[in-house]
């Protein structure tokens, strides 16, 4: 296998601690949200750690760094993000990476247990042909985008709505960017999305994914609210 994608591509995960994530599901299942967000969060440090390029941690807020600190001690690479809206904040993280003379930079979060390292290698091939490419979420917003050229002004995006996939494409259109779209993925955000992922992840042989669905099964009466927090 070519392993060349892997030796210049940077992977990034942008996160919030468990505690600290998840608020539309704390909403629906109270504090069992934060125990979602901790399997959600050990699928994505799977993703991470089955990388075989530079990885890197990407913090929301001080705490979340100290939460990481105390999860996996200071033997990894981390960037912190710094204040404003998402689109403000992965400028910031943007523009510090590519300070460090990095070109191909991947961003992933946590809400999406049906990435793999296939998927990410796909992102990082894309990247040798085109300036952006975006893996599209069901709800219309993105469960990854990459890019090997600095990302144009993010702030004014619609995050955390329907519209922001096509915010980003049009984005990449007015700036003469070359884009890809990878296989469109679900991301969890709601309690409808739990219950969705026991068939998205019904055939996955990978240990964390198993332990999520196998949390969601246990408590499905909870979750589908057929039975008091």
């Amino acid at each position: 296998m070519n392993n060349s994608y892997s030796k210049d591509t940077n992977l990034v995960l942008l996160f919030k601690s468990p505690q600290n994530s998840k608020r539309r599901l704390a909403e629906e299942i109270g504090d069992f949200a934060t125990t979602a967000a901790c399997l959600l969060w050990e699928c994505a440090l799977q993703d991470i750690k089955d990388w075989q390029g530079p990885s890197w941690f990407s913090p929301a807020t001080f705490a979340d760094h100290i939460w990481l600190n105390d999860r996996l001690g200071k033997d990894v690479h981390v960037i912190p993000q710094k204040t404003g809206n998402l689109g403000e904040r992965i400028n910031q993280v943007d523009q510090a990476l590519r300070s460090k003379k990095i070109s191909k930079i991947i961003y992933i979060g946590t809400d999406c247990p049906e990435l793999n390292l296939d998927y990410i290698k796909d992102a990082a091939t894309q990247l040798d042909k085109h300036d952006a490419i975006f893996g599209p979420a069901l709800d219309g917003g993105v469960v990854l985008m990459g890019s090997r050229r600095p990302w144009p002004d993010l702030r004014k995006l619609q995050w955390s709505t329907d519209q922001l996939r096509d915010n980003l494409v049009n984005t990449c259109k007015l700036s003469g960017w070359t884009y890809s779209h990878l296989q469109t993925l679900s991301d969890i955000d709601s309690t409808k999305d739990l219950l969705a992922a026991l068939t998205d992840l019904e055939s996955t042989k990978r240990v964390t994914r198993k332990n999520l669905i196998n949390w969601v099964t246990e408590h499905i009466d909870i979750i589908q609210g057929k039975k008091n927090l």
